[in-house]
């Protein structure tokens, strides 16, 4: 079960990757380091409803199956992929505005919600698997908690996006490793 698991995480992370380079290379003035993923999905982008329900969706399903699968065997690893997949399944049904600030419509405030749960949720998932597995989840846990303050504090022209593919990378490797141990222990 640990391969299926990793691998589902695995190869839903490198399609939000491999998609997040297109999309990002289609759309006019987009920055990889200065624009947050949901951007790319921003209302009103070219590629509005493929990021939404191509990309962002998929991925949120996909992490909200392994959730399931990992309730049984670990809390916090459930936890934590219930975390990722919240943050996307709710940036799929509740697009940023453009630019993707702090305060904006209802729906930007939704969205902002969803990306809350994500890295607060994962962050703290992560600080409840190092009470078993130690490092690197707790130095993770650390990341993605300071990428939510600083993408909460950060105005749009600083390297918000850089910031975040910092917490995505750490929220998606560690539960890879996370469910590889968590099985690895059954």
């Amino acid at each position: 079960m640990n391969i299926l698991l990793t691998s589902i995480v695995g190869l839903a992370s490198i399609y939000l990757l491999a998609m997040i380079i297109v999309l990002g290379r289609r759309k006019p003035g987009y920055s990889h380091a200065v624009h947050t993923i949901s951007e790319l999905g921003e209302v009103g982008a070219p590629q509005q409803h493929l990021v939404a329900y191509g990309v962002f969706l998929p991925v949120g399903a996909a992490s909200s199956v392994v959730a399931f699968c990992l309730a049984e065997q670990s809390q916090s690893a459930a936890l934590l992929a219930a975390a990722v997949g919240v943050g996307y399944v709710v940036a799929a049904f509740f697009p940023c505005d453009p630019g993707s600030p702090v305060f904006g419509s209802l729906r930007q405030t939704i969205h902002n919600i969803g990306g809350g749960i994500e890295y607060a949720g994962g962050g703290i998932a992560l600080m409840k698997l190092a009470e078993d597995f130690d490092q690197p989840f707790r130095a993770g846990g650390f990341v993605v908690l300071a990428v939510l303050a600083c993408l909460t504090l950060l105005p749009p022209s600083t390297p918000r996006g850089a910031i975040q593919r910092v917490g995505e990378s750490q929220l998606f490797g560690l539960l890879m490793y996370a469910i590889w141990l968590v099985w690895s222990q059954v």
